[in-house]
């Protein structure tokens, strides 16, 4: 007699589920993890280069933008009921309520950027996808491994049609920065990079 094998099933966690697991105290208060397509993810920690290269990220886009954008650090963005992913940067449109009453979507969003060294495949093969399938309409991804810099554009359901790599001694002027109200703004990889 042949014994048939019960598949594993898989249940998907919604934002809803994420929160409620959050406020039941399971999870340790320092817990850096991540709602990625209904699955939580856990994040490694974020090591000083890492560190370094988004402080100072946040600080040339504050220093520029002023009140054009809200900068946003390792804050949660909502990507439908299944995925809250915290990228290291999001630049999104300024609002009122500074997003008090909900996480920005993606027709808030004017960048986002990753800086991965040990994330750095999940972040390009993962993430990346991700972002574009819900239309992100620009994604940085910092490569602190082999110090350059990609640009993704132009999102499509599967991924980017658009990407380009930069190294110390570009420099890389986002997308947004066109868009009437903003300014011109010049991103130097070197200081991305230090």
């Amino acid at each position: 007699m042949v014994t048939r094998l019960a598949e594993p099933i898989r249940h998907s966690f919604t934002r809803e589920d994420w929160y409620a697991l959050a406020g039941t105290g399971v999870l340790a208060d320092d817990y850096r993890g991540e709602l990625m397509e209904g699955e939580i993810i856990d994040m490694p920690p974020i090591g000083s280069e890492h560190g370094g290269c988004v402080k100072w990220l946040a600080g040339f886009f504050h220093a520029r933008l002023g009140n054009s954008a809200v900068i946003s650090v390792q804050d949660p963005i909502r990507l439908g009921d299944f995925s809250e992913p915290q990228p290291d940067i999001a630049i999104v449109r300024p609002r009122d309520d500074f997003y008090r009453h909900g996480h920005p979507i993606p027709t808030d969003i004017l960048l986002l950027i990753e800086v991965a060294d040990t994330s750095l495949h999940y972040d390009r093969t993962v993430k990346g996808p991700l972002y574009a399938r819900y239309g992100i309409p620009e994604y940085w991804l910092v490569d602190l491994i082999a110090r350059r810099l990609e640009r993704y554009l132009m999102p499509t359901a599967m991924s980017y049609i658009h990407n380009s790599r930069h190294l110390p001694g570009e420099s890389v002027s986002p997308g947004f920065a066109a868009q009437p109200g903003m300014p011109n703004l010049v991103v130097p990889v070197s200081g991305i990079l230090g």
